[in-house]
Order: structure tokens, then sequence, then C-alpha cells
């Protein structure tokens, strides 16, 4: 927050996250992630936005090859976690290594060789879909459509926003108000496309401009619409 306020360089900041990279604990890197996450936000719209995913895989990369893709005997529920972040992270950021064995992986999934745990779908979607096209698109929605739990449609309606074309942009936004998605979930969908980019941002935010009524007269100005403004 502090770097956030002006008060002290980033440069310091992100020479203390450095010094975490032989941390084990899970609320430790949920925090760096969160704030990396910010501050790689911010710069998005400057030049060093390349750097800044340069750097998370710089740091995230010891732990993940430490963790690796699957559970190790008598890990407990903290270590699953770590794990999806982490990979998450790293695939978002472009690891070569993360992104080729996330895709190695989704397509055992999707053909029903090699189901993916609970665990490993969001960090493995998110990976896919920032660095997929339009039939990595199709193939989740396809995923969405035949998911017989809700939990699973909520976890593909989270990281649809990362998909980065702006024409797949705009298909993940027009899914967002359709009958496919629940009401109380369009937000979600759309807090996603919001999130996983600058150009997503953009979008997002005129897309709800334009859909202003629509989304108004569903949430009732309840807490929804306030979320959907916070997003």
């Amino acid at each position: 927050p502090q770097a956030r306020a002006g008060i002290i360089s980033t440069v310091e900041v992100l020479k203390v996250m450095e010094a975490f990279v032989n941390e084990p604990n899970y609320t430790v890197w949920s925090d760096l992630s969160c704030n990396l996450g910010i501050l790689s936000t911010l710069l998005s719209h400057t030049d060093f936005h390349e750097d800044i995913q340069l750097f998370v895989r710089d740091v995230f990369s010891p732990i993940g090859e430490r963790l690796g893709w699957d559970p190790r005997p008598g890990e407990g529920h903290l270590d699953a976690l770590l794990r999806g972040l982490v990979l998450g992270k790293l695939g978002k950021a472009g690891h070569k290594a993360t992104l080729e064995e996330a895709r190695r992986r989704f397509k055992d999934h999707v053909e029903g060789k090699h189901i993916l745990s609970a665990d490993l779908r969001s960090p493995v979607y998110v990976t896919v879909l920032k660095h997929g096209d339009s039939s990595t698109l199709d193939t989740m929605l396809k995923l969405h459509k035949q998911a017989d739990m809700q939990e699973e449609k909520n976890r593909i309606e989270r990281v649809l926003g990362a998909i980065s074309q702006p024409e797949l942009i705009q298909k993940v936004l027009t899914f967002a108000l359709s009958e496919e998605v629940r009401p109380q979930d369009t937000v979600s969908v759309i807090g996603g496309v919001a999130g996983g980019s600058k150009q997503g941002r953009k979008a997002a935010w005129k897309f709800v401009r334009d859909n202003w009524e629509e989304l108004y007269n569903r949430y009732q100005g309840g807490f929804l619409i306030s979320r959907l403004i916070k997003v």
C-alpha cells in the first residue's frame, strides 16, 4: 500500500519480494501474488509490463519447480492451494515449461484421458486461455455447457476473462449476459474480463456502459451492481 501511495519506491518493494523466494508459506505467497497483480495492473499502461511478467517468472519459478504438478504423499491442503496459486501465476506470466505442461494436461482433460484434479483446473484453464485462441475459448465454453456441477461452471466463468484477443473478449462479455450464465454469476464473468488485461478492462467498462440499463434493472441497485462497478 505504501508503494501504491508513492511513499516508498516500487523497486524497494520488489527487492523485498525477491527475498521470499524460498518461503514455503501459502499465506505469504498469496499476499505476494495479490500485490504483484496490483503492480501488474498499474504497469499495464507503461513500457514495464513485460518486465513485471519476467519478474513474476523469476520469483515464482523456484517454488513452482519444488512443488511440481502432482501432490506428494502427506502434503496438506495448503500445499495444494499453493501449487494452484504458483502454477496459475507462472502460466499467466508465460513461463514456457508451465505453459507447455498446462496445454498437455488440458488436452488430456478435454479428451477424457486424464481428468484434472479440482485444485489444478483453475491454473490450467487460466494458462491455456491467456495464451489461447478462438478454439481454446470454444473448448472452454463447451466444458461450461457440459459441466453438471455449478461449482465447475463458476470456476470456468471466473477465468474466461484471461483470453487476450479483442474479438474473443467481446465474445466472453456477450456470454456473460446470455442464458448460459446465472444472473448472479454475470458479474464474475465481467469482473474476470476487467481484471484479465488492459484491453479487457477497457472493453468491460464500455460493455457495462452500453448495457447499463439491462444490468441495473437486473440487479435493482443491489450489492451486485456495487460489486460490478468496483471491479
